[in-house]
């Protein structure tokens, strides 16, 4: 029997509805770390998860049973329903629908780390300009 081999790493990205600023400061830690666990739950292993107020980066290694349409639709759901629960915006949170997803390449990994790592720095620089 042949065994199948996989290591697709994937930069994801999805924005809040309407791109309203609704991840706060006071809770985002606690967003990336539950999106994290939802990754490792999905037999995907996260590298990074952060983001700025009205969108989230990650970057993670994809499961080999899994699709990318479906590991997102999980995580952002579960996602959407830990904020709610949480009660973080006293409102109800909802995902954008859609998300952007981009394959990574081995050598391009540190690059993009880099880049979701900095997401606050890069947006203060985009909006002061």
């Amino acid at each position: 029997m042949t065994k199948s081999n996989s290591q697709v790493w994937v930069h994801a990205v999805w924005s809040t509805k309407n791109r309203m600023r609704l991840i706060d400061s006071s809770f985002e830690m606690q967003l990336y770390k539950f999106i994290s666990k939802q990754f490792y739950e999905l037999g995907c292993i996260p590298k990074i998860v952060n983001g700025a107020q009205d969108h989230i980066h990650c970057l993670f290694l994809m499961n080999k049973t899994k699709s990318i349409a479906d590991t997102i639709k999980h995580v952002k759901g579960s996602s959407s329903f830990f904020i709610n629960q949480s009660n973080f915006i006293g409102d109800y949170f909802i995902w954008q629908r859609g998300y952007a997803a981009f394959a990574v390449s081995e050598r391009d990994l540190n690059k993009i780390y880099n880049y979701i790592k900095n997401q606050k720095d890069h947006h203060r620089l985009v909006c002061d300009k």
